[in-house]
């Protein structure tokens, strides 16, 4: 996938409100494959609702959102596991993982699917962000910042055109924010992908393309 395009979007919770100033609501906006994206904005304003039409997890909007051109209203079911398996991963700001499995668990279980990585480069990625003698803890005993990290290292595991990075940086502190953008930024490039991140002001130092207010 090279691009995704919003025309004219608005989240109907929104729909009778008529101080809507954003650079993505009720606008025509792209995203191309290769750039990288920060969407900023107050809470409340709909990042994680503009993460979730993305992946389809939620339909609730009027306008039209197209993957190259094909709006993804036509989508089924099968074309949603297509997406989600293999051109965009989606590090969610709830997390979502597994509390009862271990962090390694949490990856594996996903990986399992992809085939996408090494055992060498999952422990890597754990190693480098601080967090190799926790791959056998479960995850409901880990703080949430250690948690962040589990949940990153899973988004990875899988190909991706774009990666959809919500918030993911909340609780963690400069050094290890610096290093998951490194290892975003490598896996990006190796992949040719783009990355699409939203914050509410605490957001990794990236070279940012394009920053848009919601």
């Amino acid at each position: 996938m090279e691009k995704i395009k919003f025309s004219n979007v608005l989240p109907q919770v929104f729909t009778n409100r008529s101080d809507i100033h954003s650079d993505v609501w009720k606008q025509d906006v792209e995203f191309q494959k290769g750039h990288l994206y920060l969407l900023e904005s107050e809470s409340g304003k709909g990042k994680s609702t503009f993460c979730s039409y993305i992946v389809g997890y939620r339909h609730d909007y009027t306008g039209e959102i197209s993957f190259d051109n094909r709006s993804i209203s036509d989508f089924k079911k099968k074309d949603w596991v297509e997406q989600r398996k293999c051109h965009v991963s989606h590090l969610f700001q709830e997390l979502r993982l597994f509390p009862e499995l271990t962090a390694y668990e949490n990856v594996e279980i996903k990986n399992h699917i992809t085939a996408f990585k090494t055992d060498a480069q999952i422990h890597d990625w754990f190693e480098r962000l601080g967090i190799v003698d926790k791959m056998n803890t479960k995850v409901g005993l880990m703080s949430f910042g250690q948690q962040q990290r589990v949940a990153f290292i899973r988004a990875l595991v899988q190909p991706f055109d774009f990666l959809l990075a919500d918030e993911p940086i909340s609780h963690l502190d400069d050094k290890n924010s610096t290093i998951m953008a490194e290892i975003m930024l490598e896996e990006a490039k190796k992949q040719g992908a783009g990355i699409i991140v939203t914050s509410i002001g605490k957001h990794m130092d990236m070279n940012y393309e394009r920053v848009l207010r919601l």
